[in-house]
């Protein structure tokens, strides 16, 4: 699950109280590291090795699973917080079940799942505070699958926009965009082309500057919970 350009340091006191806030003593945990990964990098990968647990400290991502072609990722739900393997660990699998992209600089604690298993699956404060973020994402992920099927283009590309943006900036493949939201490349980036007309975003380098924020919440009024 280790990407090429990861980058790895040890705790902080920072990071250790992080873990305290999910009920850890970093006293009873091994080999615990903080991982930052870059834009744009895969954090982990559907059908990969998954043997840690990532605590997110910063930045955001996008959760994906893969379209019924094998190739484009239909986004499940957004991730800025809260912890990444949560569902593996409690299916007692080792093996990814979506793919994970970084939408900003990625930093995480990651936690071996071996070496502390039988720590984390007595610590009762811990495993409800996981189950509560299990049944969060549930919930956000159901309302995207819904999202795409009841809202007009318009409305479901400016809300994707929103969701996926990252202090302004939107950069996501926009292949995999076309396919999540529900419709061809073309219809797609006719829509984007509007919105840059509109003086909506504006075309930069690696993607689009969102200029008018309340207006793209306007246009995806309904579509964002």
């Amino acid at each position: 699950m280790e990407a090429d350009t990861l980058q790895k340091k040890l705790l902080g006191a920072k990071q250790e109280q992080i873990l305290t806030e999910w009920n850890l003593a970093k006293d009873c945990l091994r080999g615990c590291e903080v991982w930052q990964f870059d834009q744009r990098e895969t954090i982990i990968t559907q059908g990969g090795l998954f043997d840690r647990l990532l605590i997110v400290l910063a930045g955001k991502a996008k959760v994906c699973t893969l379209a019924d072609n094998g190739k484009n990722l239909v986004l499940a739900y957004y991730i800025s917080d809260g912890i990444i393997g949560d569902m593996e660990f409690a299916m007692n699998k080792d093996e990814a079940a979506t793919t994970m992209v970084a939408l900003s600089n990625f930093q995480c604690i990651a936690l071996p799942i071996l070496p502390n298993e039988t720590y984390l699956r007595q610590n009762t404060l811990f495993l409800n505070q996981m189950a509560k973020g299990l049944a969060e994402k549930l919930l956000l992920s159901s309302e995207n699958f819904l999202s795409a099927a009841f809202y007009p283009g318009k409305q479901r590309l400016c809300g994707y926009i929103l969701q996926s943006a990252y202090k302004n900036f939107f950069t996501d493949n926009l292949t995999d965009v076309a396919a999540t939201i529900g419709m061809s490349y073309r219809h797609m980036f006719r829509l984007l082309n509007d919105l840059i007309t509109d003086g909506i975003l504006l075309k930069v380098a690696g993607g689009y500057e969102i200029i008018q924020p309340v207006q793209l919440k306007q246009f995806a009024n309904g579509y964002l919970s």
